[in-house]
């Protein structure tokens, strides 16, 4: 396994300025749903955020990919990264709170896990990965409570959308490498984001209605917010944190947004979660770094300096 990477202080300010934005956006997608109907929102979101990153690749002459089966496969990306994940979790946060769907939206990392040991062979799925995706597993059962097993009802319901939508996230990670391996990744971003586009905004116009620009301020600014920073200008600081800090150190911002997303909640909307869910999240951020194993290696490293030490 590679080592780990250190964490420069610059390293280090723009990892949590990115779990701010991403777990800020939870709060601005929910303000959006108040006027308009989460397909449009998606439309929203994938469609300006799409032309604000051909406007960065185009200012950046960036080359871009001529292989019909490349756009294809944005097609197929921005479906399974954006088309059914943002909608799933957009529906699901009318029905729950936002801090909830930050918890569940944290399992994207364990069903990664999975899904890549199940399709590469250099991701076989060790111990100790077997041993954090299953106190993960657990962690999500618990975010979403026994009672709504028992009982299963509309809040139930949106529970396993959300759930359902970080599988799609999980799935397209894995697509990703499989078919976009060698891209710019800011034009696999644009390109992902204009083939969802292509889907989102006649999908919404049929099933919800012609989109409407003649929206309130408020739900302006949302939309401002979770499609300007939230997504165009948070993927291209994922992929400088990317190279900064290299994809294990990356888990780090999973474990960040959740609380940022339950802290802004609870200020601006008055949510309260249950304690099964804070329960549930720790379970969930300590399968998150069995997996990523920075906290064995760190006691262990402890012990060995400890016994030295005598």
């Amino acid at each position: 396994m590679p080592a780990q990477k250190t964490l420069s202080t610059r390293a280090w300010g723009e990892l949590l300025l990115l779990s701010i934005i991403w777990g800020a956006s939870f709060l601005s997608i929910r303000v959006a749903l108040d006027e308009i109907s989460p397909l449009t929102a998606v439309a929203h979101r994938t469609g300006w955020a799409m032309l604000i990153l051909w406007a960065y690749i185009f200012y950046r002459r960036l080359p871009l990919p001529s292989e019909p089966k490349v756009w294809a496969a944005f097609l197929v990306m921005g479906l399974l990264n954006n088309v059914i994940p943002f909608s799933l979790i957009a529906w699901g946060q009318l029905h729950i709170e936002t801090g909830l769907t930050s918890i569940l939206n944290a399992a994207t990392a364990i069903f990664g896990v999975i899904l890549a040991a199940l399709c590469f062979a250099d991701e076989r799925l060790t111990r100790r990965r077997l041993i954090g995706a299953s106190v993960g597993f657990v962690g999500v059962a618990m975010a979403i409570g026994l009672s709504a097993l028992k009982q299963f009802d509309l809040r139930s319901l949106a529970q396993l959308a959300v759930v359902a939508g970080t599988i799609s996230y999980a799935l397209a990670s894995v697509w990703a490498r499989k078919m976009l391996v060698g891209l710019r990744p800011q034009v696999a971003a644009a390109g992902m984001l204009t083939g969802a586009s292509l889907i989102t905004v006649p999908l919404a116009w049929v099933v919800e209605g012609p989109i409407s620009l003649d929206l309130q301020p408020q739900t302006w600014a949302a939309i401002g917010y979770y499609a300007v920073v939230a997504t165009a200008i948070a993927y291209l600081l994922y992929y400088r944190v990317l190279a900064m800090a290299g994809s294990g150190n990356l888990m780090l911002c999973t474990l960040l947004v959740a609380p940022v997303a339950i802290i802004l909640g609870a200020i601006l909307l008055g949510e309260r979660l249950s304690f099964s869910a804070y329960l549930g999240f720790m379970l969930l951020a300590l399968g998150l770094i069995i997996i990523d194993g920075r906290l064995p290696v760190t006691i262990q490293y402890r012990l060995r300096r400890a016994q030295a030490g005598r």
